[in-house]
Formats: structure tokens, sequence, C-alpha cells
């Protein structure tokens, strides 16, 4: 009898683990797997230079439109060179791209630390050294984009993949943070620099030892400008990606920058100093890794359009109550949800774009991509740095957060015409079924 019922209990954890194998079935590819591993330890070094930038910024300056200008600094590069980035990322070997990418930022945050630790370094310096990252990152987020087809061979894999990714993004989101917090708090934000500098590290190591087949590339025979041309005329003509990205453009320059604020409201709407500000990042970051699970468990992308709808709407309203909130426990709770709806847009739109667009013109729209995710918040960054300047910071986020809102409700109308659009791909590439078309069809109306 208890043989039995041990049988039975085993039997029953293998049928539990197999429900929930397919959460983490990108893992079973080696080089996504040691990228995943890389990634792990260089982000929690990337969040913990964010916030210690910011707290420098803040601490130096005191100014709401500086913390503005140095985002802005951060990010433009991205938005001018992101197309011609595109072209070039389909012209070279992505992982050498990547190592080098990682290099320079690499020496990017040594300097910064180096700067910081002498106590000499100034605001100049500080714009200086983000524009550096910025045109780093201009090369790096639509090659590493790219990139993620050729470590994970099975398309249907891929979704999984930029969810993964995502929840490890919000891991360090969570850890980066509180550690950044704490270290700020014993001996100073030059020390996160520092560990951001090394974490680089076992990203490259990561993508040395990855055996990667080589693309069958074909010789570009048009000039860039030419390719540059195709590459807008797809995006502004297909529809489902031009509707997605104007949607998260909107949402990066009017809802992303209000990371750039939150030193204020640590500091003067909730009375706090650089813990209150790695709890408000924390909250945020569980937020998005709960938003980053719940997509690592789907087992489709059918579908994700409507996430991205409920997102937005989500990250708007979390802003607005955001901004009204002069309570520190509700202001962590609304983070909850604003980090939850940020996170499930970004990675939803990332997902049905990379399984949409064909591999010819992968590396050009995810340029736009990066255009439509960092590009746009530089702008954000400065008008939000400015209206805060002006009116304060929490009438800025309530505006922002408002925008945000309105912006899901126009999804919303364009969203039955997009599905039209996207069905018969979805069952070309056996994701959807004529009996599952028909179903999605029914809800949707």
């Amino acid at each position: 009898m208890n043989q039995k019922i041990a049988s039975t209990d085993q039997l029953s954890g293998v049928e539990s683990r197999g429900r929930f194998s397919h959460a983490w079935r990108a893992l079973r590819h080696r080089n996504f797997k040691l990228y995943f591993a890389g990634q792990s330890i260089s982000l929690i070094g990337t969040w913990m230079t964010r916030v210690a930038t910011s707290w420098l910024v803040y601490r130096l300056t005191k100014s709401a439109l500086l913390l503005g200008v140095v985002g802005f600094a951060g990010q433009i590069l991205a938005f001018v060179l992101a197309p011609v980035a595109g072209v070039i990322v389909e012209r070279l070997d992505r992982r050498k791209l990547l190592v080098w990418t990682q290099v320079l930022a690499a020496v990017q945050s040594l300097a910064m630390a180096a700067l910081t630790l002498a106590k000499i370094i100034t605001i100049n310096e500080i714009i200086a050294l983000s524009a550096l990252q910025g045109l780093i990152n201009a090369f790096d987020m639509p090659g590493r984009q790219a990139f993620t087809v050729q470590m994970v061979e099975d398309k249907k894999d891929l979704s999984n993949a930029i969810a993964l990714n995502s929840s490890i993004v919000n891991l360090a989101r969570l850890i980066g943070p509180a550690l950044a917090g704490i270290v700020i708090g014993a001996v100073g934000e030059g020390w996160c620099f520092l560990i951001d500098g090394v974490s680089y590290f076992a990203v490259i190591a990561s993508l040395l030892a990855m055996r990667v087949k080589p693309l069958a590339m074909r010789r570009a025979t048009t000039s860039m400008l030419e390719q540059l041309q195709e590459g807008w005329s797809y995006v502004s003509t297909f529809r489902p990606i031009r509707t997605i990205l104007l949607l998260f453009a909107l949402l990066s320059l009017m809802g992303w920058p209000f990371m750039v604020l939150l030193p204020i409201f640590a500091g003067q709407v909730l009375h706090g100093g650089p813990h209150t500000l790695g709890f408000l990042t924390g909250a945020s970051g569980i937020g998005a890794l709960v938003s980053a699970i719940s997509l690592a468990m789907r087992k489709s992308v059918v579908g994700l359009t409507r996430m991205i709808q409920i997102a937005a709407a989500m990250f708007g309203g979390g802003l607005i109550l955001f901004g009204l909130s002069h309570v520190l426990w509700l202001s962590l709770l609304l983070m909850l949800f604003v980090g939850f709806g940020m996170m499930q847009g970004l990675a939803a739109s990332n997902t049905v774009i990379q399984t949409l667009v064909p591999e010819d013109k992968r590396g050009r729209v995810m340029s736009y991509y990066t255009m439509a995710f960092v590009g746009m918040s530089p702008f954000g960054s400065l008008l939000a740095g400015g209206l805060a300047h002006r009116y304060g910071a929490p009438h800025t986020v309530i505006l922002t957060g408002a925008c945000c809102v309105l912006g899901a409700a126009w999804f919303t109308v364009e969203l039955p015409a997009v599905r039209k659009i996207m069905r018969p791909i979805y069952r070309e590439m056996g994701l959807l079924s004529d009996r599952e078309s028909n179903l999605e069809e029914g809800v949707g109306t």
C-alpha cells in the first residue's frame, strides 16, 4: 500500500514538472543557456549603475531638469543612429558585434567608477559618459534582438526565450536597485559603477563560449540608403508592426521617463533617501518579474496583442495613481502594477514583432523597435524633467499616465484590423489552427 502511494506521488511529481516544463523550454538550447547565465550576472550591475547614476546626479545638482538632461544624453544617439545601426547589424557577424559592444560598455562603466571614486566627477562628465553609453546601445540593442534567433534555433521557442530574458532583466531590477541602495549608503556610487564594469565580463565570456551556426548572409547588392528606405517602407506599411511600434513609442515617450523622476519622489514626495529609491525601483522590478514569469508560462504567442492592450492601460492607470500618492506603502504597491504593465507591454510587443518579421529585415525592424523603446525616451526624459521642474513631479506623472491610457484606447480601436492581418500569418506558421482562429475572432468581437 505504501509503495503504491509513493509511486502515485512520484507520478504526480513528474506530471507537475511536465505541466510546467514549457516555461523554460528555451534553455534546452546551449547558446541561449550560456547567454542566460552571463546576462543574469551582468544585468544586476546594469541596474545598480542606473540607480547610482540617478542618485549621483540628484546629489550633485538637486535638479529635476538635469535628471532629464542626463536621461536625454544617454538615449538620444540610440534614436538618431538606430536605422543605420539596423542595416549594419544585417551586414556583420552579430556575435562579434555584441562582444565589442560589451567591451566598450565595460570601459564606460569603469571610467565612471574611476572618476566617481576619485571624487572629481562633474555633471558634464556624467552627461558625456551617458552619451557614450547611448552610442554603444544604438548598435547593441538591435544586434542583441536580432541575435536571439541564432541562439534559439526553433522559432516556436522564441517567445519563451524573450520571456525568460525579461524575467532575468526584472530579477536584476529587483536585486540591483536594492544592492545599489545598500552600496551607495555604505561606500558611495562609485562602487556600483565598478561592480557593473566587472559584470560585463560574464556576458563577454558567454558570447565567446557559444557555438553559433553562421547565418546564410547574402552579400548586399543595394546601397545602405536603399536598405534604409526598404526597412522604413516595410515598418510603415505593415499594419500590425506599425500599430504596435506607434503604441510602444507613445509609452516610451510619455510613460517610461517616470524612472528619471523617482529620485524626486524618493527624496521630496516620500521624504526618504537612496534606500527609498531602491525600494521604489525594486517594487517596480517585482511587478515586472511577475509579468515576465506569466509570459514564460504561455505556450504560444497567440493572444499577446490583447495583453499589449491591457498592459498599456494598467501602466498608465498605475502612473496616474502613483502621482497622487504621498504614502510609501501605497506608492510601493502602485509600483508593482506599473512594473507589471510596463514589462508586459515591452516583452509582448517584442515577441509579436520578432514572430512576424522576415529574417532578411530583422535587423532593420528591430532597429525601429530600438527607436521606439530607447529612442523616444530621451525626448520623454527631457519633457518630464522640464515639466517636473515647472509643475512638480507628481503632476507630471499624472499627465504622462493619462497619455498612456489614451494610447491604450487607440490601440483597442486598431486591434480588430491588426488581428485580421495577423491570423493568416500565424496559421501559415502553424501557430494557429482554424478552430483557434475562429475562437480568437469571437473573443475579439
